[in-house]
């Protein structure tokens, strides 16, 4: 019995072994691979930088006069209107000191009509007269002046906007010489991004936008857009309006102003942002980053030459566009370079070419053609 076992199990070993070695079988032949034809596009470059944003007008408050806070007519974050009463300070010592002016000024007057008709029987001589006259005359200031600090205690909005903070109560003493303000009125109708530029990075701007000074260099600056501090893009685009003079030689750094519609109320003086400068880039080469891989800190891609045979080669860029890089040496318009599966690629190694669909976004081209077309377009007279 065991011995008519072994013939039939060697067969089995045998069978099932060569079953195994049908499935580790390795593919023969060449693997297909999406390729992509290199051409030259236009194409748009974001520059970001990190801005403070600020109302167009941003007015401290802060009393004229000494006193306590009488009443308090607004609240923090009410919109108010210009000339909309704020605070109320107590002058009941500055009414006393005008009742007493007033008294003076009374006095002087006495005085002046009392010599008058003597001046006039030339009973006494002018000087006494113009004496009086001169003595009213100071008498009227002073209570102006006190008549004018009254008013003061009155607080009255300077500009339309928003309250910021009320750092001070009712019945805290107050002065002009105090170092923080009774609050803020912020117009924040149109806001203003405040960011700055290194060196290299106005070098870059002055090179890219034609000009003899920055008033000619601004009118063909596109307008720029807005990140918000959660990612968002905010929905309206501005434009940069200034540039500063001069470089801050302690930062090194040149300041920019751009200013936003703010119809619907989202931004806040105070807050911040990131201002996105784009710049048209003409007749570039573009590939997919994906494409693209690094080792030892050099960008390599894969190149299909002749016998479609690949070929890693070592590249350039110069920043991004959408989902591309944008190369500035290493490839040639016209070339062939693998797109997907880097990874699984080696030098000589043949592959089957297939044409994936490009990365470059049509309506992004459009909108960059469009963006030169207009900022190009002479400005009428």
């Amino acid at each position: 019995m065991k011995k008519k076992l072994f013939p039939i199990l060697a067969v089995l070993l045998i069978i099932s072994s060569c079953g195994k070695k049908e499935q580790q079988a390795p593919p023969q032949g060449p693997v297909p691979f999406p390729v992509q034809t290199i051409t030259t596009n236009d194409a748009t470059v974001y520059q970001e930088y990190t801005a403070n944003i600020e109302g167009q007008q941003n007015v401290e408050i802060r009393p004229k006069v000494n006193g306590f806070i009488q009443k308090i007519y607004v609240d923090e974050g009410q919109v108010v209107k210009k000339g909309q009463i704020l605070f109320k300070l107590e002058t009941q010592a500055l009414n006393q000191d005008a009742a007493a002016a007033k008294a003076m000024v009374q006095a002087a007057q006495v005085e002046v009509d009392r010599l008058k008709p003597l001046v006039d029987r030339k009973i006494i001589s002018t000087v006494q007269l113009e004496t009086a006259k001169a003595k009213l005359a100071q008498a009227k200031s002073a209570y102006g002046s006190i008549a004018a600090n009254i008013g003061y205690g009155t607080i009255y909005s300077p500009a339309s906007g928003t309250i910021g903070s009320l750092p001070f109560k009712e019945g805290s003493l107050v002065s002009a010489a105090n170092q923080e303000p009774l609050t803020t009125v912020s117009d924040t109708r149109i806001v203003r991004a405040y960011f700055s530029m290194n060196e290299k990075q106005l070098l870059l701007f002055n090179k890219t936008f034609k000009g003899a000074n920055a008033a000619e260099k601004l009118k063909s600056v596109p307008e720029v857009s807005l990140l918000l501090v959660d990612g968002s893009e905010y929905d309206q685009k501005g434009k940069i309006t200034t540039i500063n003079g001069l470089v801050n030689a302690a930062t090194g750094t040149t300041d920019f102003r751009a200013e936003f519609q703010n119809p619907q109320g989202i931004l806040r003086s105070g807050s911040s942002g990131i201002v996105r400068l784009p710049i048209i880039q003409t007749n570039v080469i573009l590939v997919p980053q994906n494409a693209v891989f690094e080792v030892q800190g050099k960008q390599i891609i894969y190149v299909v030459e002749k016998g479609n045979k690949v070929k890693s080669r070592i590249i350039e860029t110069n920043g991004t566009s959408d989902l591309n890089f944008i190369v500035t040496s290493g490839l040639s318009e016209g070339e062939v370079v693998v797109v997907e599966g880097a990874s699984k690629l080696k030098d000589d190694m043949e592959i089957v070419p297939q044409q994936a669909k490009s990365n470059i976004s049509e309506k992004s081209a459009a909108a960059a053609i469009d963006s030169v077309k207009t900022n190009s377009t002479p400005a009428k007279k």
